[in-house]
């Protein structure tokens, strides 16, 4: 059995670094989908955070290499990068499993989306879910990320709704919870 895997066809992400210690995308492991984006605090004074109690933006200072998140609170997490996405491609930010279920902290927007023309600093927008404050570290993983592919489409409008294609029978958990 052969332990290698072949690439038939791969695609360069570039990065470039805001600041030297700012970490490079690392894929865990050789079957993982998706690469880990770190946090970087280098280079940066203050984040913002939102308040869903006032619904109004702050920022704060960051002390001793770390970020606090409060329950319930919005944050802008900078990973020190600028990604250079090729065209026709989105790199696709979605939550760590075990940081939302042992942290409770989890993507607010559920999935990022990284257009592939968009050449400005990465942030990872982040929710505490807990009823206290939780902290990310300088340099610890804040997300996966994947690269994707868009399928090219176009819409047509059509004069007649839509004919029943299975036997599902309505929307909203009619197949099941």
């Amino acid at each position: 059995m052969n332990d290698s895997i072949v690439l038939e066809k791969y695609y360069t992400i570039g990065y470039y670094k805001l600041h030297p210690n700012a970490k490079e995308p690392f894929v865990a492991t050789r079957g993982s989908v998706c690469f880990d984006l770190h946090a970087c605090f280098d280079g940066v004074e203050t984040y913002q955070v939102r308040q869903d109690t006032h619904n109004r933006e702050t920022s704060r200072p960051f002390k001793n290499g770390t970020l606090q998140i409060h329950t319930m609170e919005r944050v802008l997490v900078p990973t020190g990068l600028i990604l250079d996405i090729p065209e026709g491609f989105s790199v696709r930010l979605h939550a760590r499993s075990g940081l939302a279920y042992k942290e409770g902290l989890v993507l607010t927007n559920a999935e990022g989306i990284i257009d592939w023309d968009y050449v400005d600093p990465v942030f990872v927008m982040m929710t505490n879910l807990t009823q206290g404050p939780k902290v990310i570290n300088n340099g610890d993983r804040i997300c996966q990320a994947e690269l994707t592919e868009k399928i090219y489409h176009k819409f047509e409008e059509i004069s007649e709704p839509p004919t029943q294609k299975t036997e599902r029978d309505g929307g909203f958990g009619s197949s099941g919870v």
